[in-house]
Parts: C-alpha cells; sequence; structure tokens
C-alpha cells in the first residue's frame, strides 16, 4: 500500500496501519489539537480543529461519532482496544460509534504532558492508565450531561447518559452527544470525576472485537514503518560494528558509489557506516561492498566461555548485595541434616522484532520529523531532539505501526537517532532506515545472561528450614538507567523480579529464614528489558526447585507450594486453578507426564500446568498447558487469552531455541538459523483461566505468564526423564521440541 505525504507542507495525511479502515489522520504543527498520527485499521477522516474536544480524551462528532485519545503503543496486545473500552464504559457513549487516533508526542509536549505516559512495556499499557483514562471519560460524560442540562435549564443530576444518548429523566426529553458536543467542550473540565463501581460496569470485562483492524493484518493490507512511503524517499541501510564499543577506523566506499540507485555513502557517528539509495535491496547490496575497516578496541576478545566464567566466580564472591532477608540462613544451613543445591544458567537473548530496527527522518536547518515504530513516542522525541541539533518545538515524531516491540522499542532509540543522523546529511530529503536481520540480531540491547546458585538446608524432620538464592549475571539498569542504581547505592533492584519482599515481584513463599542476593557482573554486551526482563529466569531458578524441595521432604509439588504459600491466598487460588484444570491429583495417561510453577510479576498472580511425554530420550512433545492468571481486574477477557497464549510461544521458545553467545567481542547469532523460535506444529493448546481478585491495584498481562512456562515444562521433563534440567536453552542438553 502507498502512503501519500505532502512533504512540502509540514501537514502530513499519512496512510498507516489505520488507513486500511478509512482512517486519515492529519499532522498540522499549526493545529496542537489535530497533530494524530495514526496506526491500526483506523475508523474516521482526520479530525478538525472545530470538532469539539470534550476534555483531552475524548472528541465527539455531530454525528455522535467518538474518538478516543490513545497514547499508549499498539504491538498486537490489543491495548487500543483496552484503553477504549476503559473510556468509553465511563462515557456511556454507543462502542459501535467509537474509534481512536495518537495525539503526537510533541503536541503532548506543547500541551505540558496532558496525555500522561507514553511508554509502553512493563505490562503498563492498562494497568497504569486505567485510572485517568477512565476519569477522562466520566469527567466528558459530565461535560456533555451538563450541557444537554443546561440548553434544558433543569438540574444535570436529573439527567443519565446511555448509548450516546442524554435523557432528562423526569420530563423524558432527550439529546445526543453529537448535538451537545460543541457545548460541552467549552465547559469547564470537572477536577473531580467519580467512577462507577465495577459492579456497575457493562464494557469493561467483555469480549468485543477489536477496532484496531484485525482483517487487515491477515490480509497484509497495514502498512508498518519498514512500509511506509513518501514522495521523494529514499531507504538508507547501515553496518554498525561488530564489536560493542567499536568503531570505524576507515572505509573505502569506491565501488558502492557507482552503483544503480546510491544516492550517498556516509559515516554515522564514530561506530557505523551507511548507504543511501532509491532502495532498500540497492542499499543493501552496495553496503556489502563497502570496505570497512574496525577499531574493535578492547572488547575483541570477548567471548561468552569468559563471560560465564566471571559469573562462575560471582556464585561465591563475597561482593553481593543481599535483598531479600529472614532469619539466619548460616545458622540453618550449619545445623542442617541434609543441604540441597543446584545451579542455573540462563543465556543473552535478542528480542528478534520480525520488522527489524527501522525509522523515517526528514530533516531540514528549521525542523525535524521522524515517522517511528515506538514503544514510547516521548523516547523517540526525545532522541529525535537530541539528534537533531534543534529546539523541542522544531520536532516531532508520528507514531507508526510497529511489527513487534518486546522492550526493544522503547527505552532504546539507536535506530530512531540513526536515522536523524543520516537525514541530517541529506537535508529536505525523507530517509527511511531499515536494519538487516543480521544488523538486527548483532545489534541488540539482550536479555541479561544470569546464573544463580540455589541452596537449601533441610532438617530431621524433612522440613525445609532455610533458603538461599544467590544471583550472578548482568545488570540491565547499571547500564540502561545508571541513576537508579546510583540512587540504591551500586544495587540493582530490578535484578529480583519475582523474589522481591513485597510489592508486583514479590515473592509468594515464606520459609523461616531467607537470603536472597546478587552479584553484580557486567559485561560489555549492552543489556535491555526483554519481554518479562528478571522474572523469566528468576522463575526457573526458584520454581524448579521448589519441586526438587518438595522431592527431597517427600511432599507432593503442588501441595509443597501450599505449605508455604499460606500468606499469599491470590497466589494460592492461581495454583489451585491450574492444578484442578491439568487433574494433578487423578492420575495421567501412561507416558504423559506434569509440572506446574507460580509466579507474581508485574502485579499480577499467575500459573501454569502442563502435560507432556518425552520419546527417544530427548524428543519432547507438550500436549497441553493450562495457565491461570488474576490481574485483578480483566477489561477484555478474550485478549487476554490471546495474550497468556502468546506469551506462551514466547516463553518455550526461549526455554528450548534461543540464545546470543559472543566470540571475539561479537554476537554469533545472524539470523534466525540459528536463533529460532519454535512452530505451530510445537506449540501446545492453551486454555486459560481467569481470575479477578480485584483490589486497588490492577496487574499486567502481556508479560507475567511468560515466566511460568519455562519452569512448568521442565518440571514435567524431569518427571518424565529423571533429569534436571539447569541450563537454557536445551538445545544444548539435546532435547528438542517435537
Amino acid at each position: 500500500m502507498t502512503t501519500n505525504t505532502n512533504t512540502s507542507r509540514r501537514h502530513f495525511v499519512i496512510g498507516s496501519s489505520a488507513i486500511a479502515t478509512g482512517l486519515a489522520i492529519g499532522f498540522d504543527l499549526s493545529f496542537m489539537s489535530t497533530a494524530h498520527a495514526a496506526m491500526g485499521t483506523g475508523t474516521t477522516a482526520m479530525t478538525p480543529l472545530a470538532t469539539p474536544e470534550i476534555g483531552v480524551w475524548v472528541v465527539v462528532k455531530p454525528n455522535d461519532d467518538v474518538v478516543v485519545r490513545i497514547v499508549r503503543s499498539e504491538m498486537g496486545q490489543g491495548t487500543i482496544t483496552g484503553l477504549a473500552q476503559m473510556v468509553a464504559e465511563e462515557l456511556q457513549c454507543d462502542w459501535k460509534k467509537v474509534s481512536y487516533d495518537y495525539p503526537s508526542p510533541g503536541e503532548n509536549l506543547k500541551r505540558n504532558k496532558v496525555w500522561g505516559s507514553y511508554s509502553t512495556g512493563g505490562s503498563r499499557g492498562i494497568r497504569t492508565s486505567e485510572q485517568y483514562v477512565r476519569k477522562g471519560g466520566a469527567a466528558a460524560r459530565m461535560m456533555l450531561i451538563q450541557a444537554a442540562a443546561n440548553q434544558w435549564n433543569v438540574p444535570a443530576a436529573e439527567c443519565v447518559a446511555k448509548d450516546s444518548v442524554i435523557t432528562h429523566t423526569p420530563s423524558g426529553k432527550k439529546t445526543t452527544f453529537g448535538k451537545v458536543s460543541v457545548a460541552a467542550s467549552q465547559l469547564e473540565v470537572p477536577k473531580d470525576a467519580p467512577l462507577k463501581d465495577p459492579k456497575e460496569w457493562t464494557l469493561i470485562g467483555k469480549s468485543v472485537n477489536r477496532i484496531d483492524g484485525v482483517a487487515d493484518k491477515v490480509t497484509g493490507k497495514q502498512v508498518y514503518a519498514i512500509d511506509l512511503k513518501m514522495p521523494g524517499m529514499l531507504v538508507a541501510n547501515i553496518k554498525e560494528s561488530p564489536v560493542f564499543g567499536g568503531k570505524v577506523k576507515s572505509y573505502d566506499a569506491t565501488k558502492a558509489q557507482s552503483m544503480k540507485g546510491v544516492k550517498k555513502v556516509v559515516q554515522v557517528g564514530d561506530t557505523a557506516v551507511a548507504v543511501v539509495a532509491d532502495t532498500f535491496w540497492q542499499a543493501k547490496t552496495a553496503l556489502d561492498q563497502v570496505n570497512i575497516v574496525w577499531d574493535n578496541g578492547s572488547n575483541g576478545e570477548l567471548s561468552s566461555a569468559g563471560i560465564k566464567k566471571m559469573l562462575e566466580e560471582g556464585l561465591t564472591a563475597n561482593d553481593a548485595f543481599a535483598h531479600n532477608t529472614n532469619g539466619d540462613v548460616k545458622a540453618a544451613m550449619s545445623s542442617a541434616s541434609k543441604i540441597l543445591e543446584a545451579t542455573y544458567f540462563y543465556p543473552f537473548l535478542n528480542h528478534a522484532t520480525l520488522e527489524p530496527q527501522t525509522a523515517t527522518a526528514k530533516w531540514t536547518a528549521d525542523s525535524c520529523e521522524a515517522w517511528v515504530p515506538t514503544q514510547d513516542g516521548e523516547a523517540s522525541l526525545a532522541a529525535v531532539i537530541a539528534a537533531s541539533g534543534l529546539p523541542a518545538d522544531k520536532c516531532n515524531v508520528y507514531k507508526v505501526n510497529l511489527g513487534g516491540g518486546f522492550g526493544r522499542r522503547g527505552a532504546f532509540q539507536d535506530y530512531t537517532t540513526q536515522a536523524v543522523n543520516i537525514a541530517k546529511q541529506m537535508p529536505g530529503t525523507p530517509i527511511k532506515l531499515i536494519w538487516t536481520r543480521e544488523e538486527d540480531m548483532t545489534q541488540g540491547r539482550y536479555h541479561p545472561v544470569m546464573m544463580c546458585k540455589m541452596s537449601a538446608a533441610i532438617d530431621d524432620k524433612k522440613n525445609v528450614t532455610a533458603v538461599n538464592m544467590r544471583l550472578s549475571g548482568q545488570s540491565i539498569l547499571a547500564a540502561v538507567r545508571p541513576a537508579v542504581v546510583a540512587a540504591n547505592k551500586g544495587k540493582d533492584p530490578l535484578a529480583f523480579q519475582g523474589v522481591d519482599p513485597t510489592g508486583e515481584h514479590g515473592i509468594c513463599y515464606s520459609f523461616p529464614n531467607l537470603n536472597i542476593d546478587y552479584a553484580m557482573r557486567n559485561t560489555t554486551v549492552p543489556p535491555g528489558f526483554w519481554r518479562g526482563v528478571n522474572v523469566n529466569q528468576n522463575a526457573i531458578f526458584i520454581e524448579t526447585f521448589m519441586d526438587e524441595m518438595a522431592e527431597a521432604t517427600g511432599v507432593d509439588a503442588v501441595e509443597f507450594r501450599r505449605k508455604h504459600m499460606e500468606k499469599y491466598p491470590r497466589a494460592v487460588a492461581v495454583l489451585n486453578a491450574v492444578a484442578d484444570g491439568i487433574g494433578w491429583n487423578t492420575p495421567a495417561k501412561p507416558g504423559v507426564f506434569r509440572g506446574v510453577a507460580q509466579m507474581r510479576s508485574f502485579g499480577s498472580y499467575v500459573a501454569a500446568a502442563c502435560e507432556l511425554s518425552v520419546t527417544n530420550g530427548n524428543e519432547v512433545k507438550i500436549h497441553r498447558i493450562v495457565a491461570a492468571t488474576d490481574p485483578g481486574y480483566v477489561v477484555n477477557p478474550a485478549q487476554v487469552a490471546r495474550q497468556v497464549s502468546g506469551s506462551f510461544v514466547y516463553g518455550l521458545s526461549a526455554l528450548f531455541e534461543e540464545e546470543i553467545t559472543i566470540e571475539k567481542g561479537a554476537v554469533v547469532q545472524k539470523n534466525f538459523d540459528t536463533f529460532g523460535s519454535i512452530r505451530l506444529s510445537q506449540m501446545p493448546k492453551v486454555e486459560t483461566i481467569i481470575i479477578q481478585g480485584g483490589g486497588k491495584d490492577w496487574g499486567g498481562v502481556g508479560e507475567p505468564t511468560i515466566a511460568v512456562a519455562a519452569p512448568a515444562v521442565l518440571n514435567a521433563i524431569y518427571r518424565a526423564t529423571g533429569k534436571r534440567l539447569r541450563t537454557v536453552p536445551l538445545k544444548n542438553s539435546g532435547i528438542k521440541l517435537v
């Protein structure tokens, strides 16, 4: 699909993913309230300046169409629909007339950040937005009712709204949202907008169809950032130093410059070279002909073997910092009848988004604009401002559909910076930068490598009297947000996700003596937030060791967990749900074995149980998975079920197939032939159980259940084979998924 963009007037009508359903969103920087970039399959024409804005979250048109402002990013998880449902619930509008658009982060900045955070990560799209977006809908409803009451000269308290119709209850008079929207837009936004009691919800909690055009994703009509087209656009391909920390020493572009379609060969900062051409393939093949000499610096000898040795040293080092402690672990260990120990390894992982990193930028001496597939529009805008050398009010970012995020496109905007830096060398020309798959694999921001040593003290009555957990590995925050580490006196609290003392990642077990500490061992491999982050490996460590402790004490694995979970009834509830769902207390079919795991992460309580069989000693067939999740509240149950199923694809792929290794300072894996994902034929059926435990805090959905996939399967494999597998991925142990 072609996107028509008039780049000569700073007014853009972009056919992004939203255009497929007819939504054309305009960007006109002279009208802040209409600077919208659309993605998904849109539903309306551009919202003109005269269209009434009821508060900042709702636009109501004269025909009663409702446009909900969305600033979080859609990556297939259903955030657009979920956020719109919450606004529409409080607004009391007709859901069939709801569409959405995106205020640009530049507009948000000019309006003093009225739309809050644009960041979509950490399973926060719904859970940290719900209060203020619902209040936005409630405030808009109050303004529309007040406008109608003013026209009728009656008290607003006598009026009610439902399905975009306002009724004066005593007289029966009726009007529609569209007829009073102009008057409503002129009213002051209420300072207090009471929210409905969850018992009154009629739209939240319903599996309504998505409004972001699923059909066009299936047919290929949806335009992602990699598809974006503009008049006069050129395409760039880039090569960064393959060794982390390396630089460009010299390059010879003589042959490349004479190749068909090539417009320019440019150096990008100190570390990369790019070719700009008419097409991606022309740029890519020309770049292959550029003779680049790299200065590898001091990291040219870095290897996975050396990194693992460093981590192994950390398992017994004295510089670890404790984070979750109670009792006296040393005393309990010294008096134990038996000491149980296990050591684990978890590798670097790449995000491997299906769409490699890409961004489009246009730079002139007085403006810079970028079209970015971003998980955080504000981070993208900050990158554009920094790279462009221009004031913030001369820059803007327009969100385009992203073909996968998983954490790669949030805090990390290297691809955006590169696009701007290339565009600066060709002023006035839109430049679309597209990474190759090889570049995407070797220039990632990787899930950190981690080892763990688990120890338990067991007394003569077969009771676990102490548990010690030593983590040794790379810190994400030390590299990405060093100020947080500095504020915590050199400690990285993020490393303890899933085993925190309390909070949204709090451990859900109680032991009489407990010590969980961490020896930070950083490498020059750049770490990042990979979907689920540190709870993924911590779940493997703690949940497989729970099974080992259960066996050592002669207690059933589920019952052993319950014994140590008395203080965590919501955690027990999800554990019981999957145990019942898998038939834990009834015999499995001959040759079929079961495993279980539970965790609390991102504010949600989750558990999984699986059934599998193993043939020839190494061929694993997972027959079914039962998953339970309790995020407190659920906006769209169908979307939650899809998210849970998708999370198991991610978790199982990491368990069986995926790893990033380092040799001579560079990533070894270059493409999907060496960094695999499980196939449809290998994916088991996932049965999702949704529990709504309520409470004041909402939990996440997209990431929590990833963590319980691996340990549940590992525990089942042990029952099938008698082998404890403690090194990920399993392919390195000769285990394959069939």
